[in-house]
């Protein structure tokens, strides 16, 4: 038997036809909260189940929970373990599936069984891609909210003088939407402009322009922030239903006389308002950095009048937004390293120092009172206290066969 932490957040499945109950692996999951912590998502190293369940292949299993209730499942190649030229299930990376612990559940257990028939793909929940066709965006999303941020295309000048949109910013747009099926897709079909209103599927609402968004970073050298452009590469290393994973790469930028470079890993759970966002910088000379993450402080559109609450606690930086006529919506960043809060003209700034190569993990959240997540400022700051508690205590799970 062994044992190791698994990431935190989403993921479930549905299957049929199981074969003997001696053919499957037993999963264990623990973990030390009193709180409720809904839609948790258990990552399995395939490896794993491989060792526990020898042959099992990912289109013929079925998860199981307790009760023998069929789980939506999903199974990666983010580190696969080896080749696999005899077809006997080895190659795989990871198993993801979901869990809601009630408050006081600190243990679940589950079974991955194999099939006799084929398992069919289940609802996609989460979405992540590149979007070639609105200037090199990269756009993701889950069944709580979508982002997106700014390619190479977009940053280039308009050098032919046909009016092209021009932004130079590696900040982090929010899509807010009011529905649980994806909607990327859909909206860049409507058109640049009819994303901008809300036509009962919610609405691109928030305003990045120069500052970092909700969740963009720079280097912080007490006085001044130092940032790079838009992302230069992307790659997709996982792709739903139930997680998305992908890394966006940034070309190196001057920060105060030292070069900085970033690779940014997401992962995007279903159910949740938060995003994990691991940021690695590489740079040569001094031993440490402090890097900031920003939320913009002016994140409503102009005409919407907004008042913003501001929290500043610990390792938490948050923002409650009323607006106008839009509602109102929080952000946020938990960042489990945090050293300090700060601010600059722009963006309201938490800090932690990094070493070169090393990723830094921070957390972005966002959630739309209309979309019917959270209520108000006070159940936004419920939400943001359960993501800092949840980071610090993370599931752990044994597999047996």
């Amino acid at each position: 038997m062994r044992m190791y932490l698994l990431p935190i957040a989403a993921a479930a499945a549905l299957a049929s036809g199981t074969l003997s109950a001696a053919e499957l692996a037993r999963i264990t999951v623990t973990h030390d909260l009193d709180q409720a912590r809904p839609a948790e998502t258990i990552a399995v190293p395939w490896s794993e189940i491989n060792r526990a369940l020898p042959g099992a292949l990912i289109q013929r299993i079925a998860v199981k929970d307790s009760h023998g209730k069929l789980l939506p499942y999903q199974v990666s190649n983010i580190a696969p373990q080896a080749k696999d030229p005899n077809n006997v299930g080895i190659a795989y990376g990871e198993l993801y599936f979901q869990h809601s612990f009630a408050k006081g559940e600190r243990q679940a257990t589950f079974t991955v069984e194999k099939t006799e028939t084929v398992t069919a793909p289940f609802p996609q929940q989460t979405f992540a891609r590149y979007v070639p066709e609105r200037l090199d965006d990269f756009a993701w999303e889950n069944d709580h909210v979508a982002h997106r941020t700014y390619g190479p295309a977009l940053a280039a000048p308009d050098s032919a003088g046909v009016g092209k949109e021009v932004l130079v910013t590696s900040g982090l747009d929010i899509w807010f939407k009011r529905v649980a099926y994806p909607i990327v897709d859909r909206w860049y079909n409507k058109g640049h402009d009819h994303y901008h209103h809300d036509e009962g599927e919610g609405m691109d609402m928030y305003n990045v322009g120069k500052s970092r968004g909700a969740g963009g970073t720079g280097v912080w050298d007490g006085k001044q922030l130092y940032v790079g452009t838009n992302y230069a590469t992307w790659k997709v290393l996982a792709n739903g239903p139930i997680r998305s994973v992908f890394e966006l790469s940034y070309d190196s930028w001057d920060a105060a006389g030292t070069k900085v470079s970033e690779v940014k890993r997401f992962t995007v759970d279903a159910g949740q308002d938060f995003d994990t966002m691991d940021s690695t910088f590489t740079f040569s000379g001094p031993k440490q950095l402090t890097v900031a993450v920003g939320l913009n402080k002016k994140p409503a559109d102009k005409k919407q009048n907004e008042q913003i609450a501001v929290g500043r606690d610990g390792v938490a930086l948050t923002q409650w937004v009323k607006q106008t006529s839009n509602g109102a919506f929080g952000t946020a960043i938990v960042l489990p390293t945090a050293s300090g809060i700060t601010e600059d003209p722009l963006n309201e700034l938490i800090v932690a120092p990094v070493e070169s190569g090393k990723p830094l993990r921070y957390y972005l959240g966002a959630a739309w009172d209309r979309a019917g997540h959270v209520k108000d400022a006070a159940d936004w700051q419920a939400k943001v206290k359960l993501m800092a508690a949840r980071a610090t205590h993370p599931l752990k799970a044994t597999v047996a066969p």
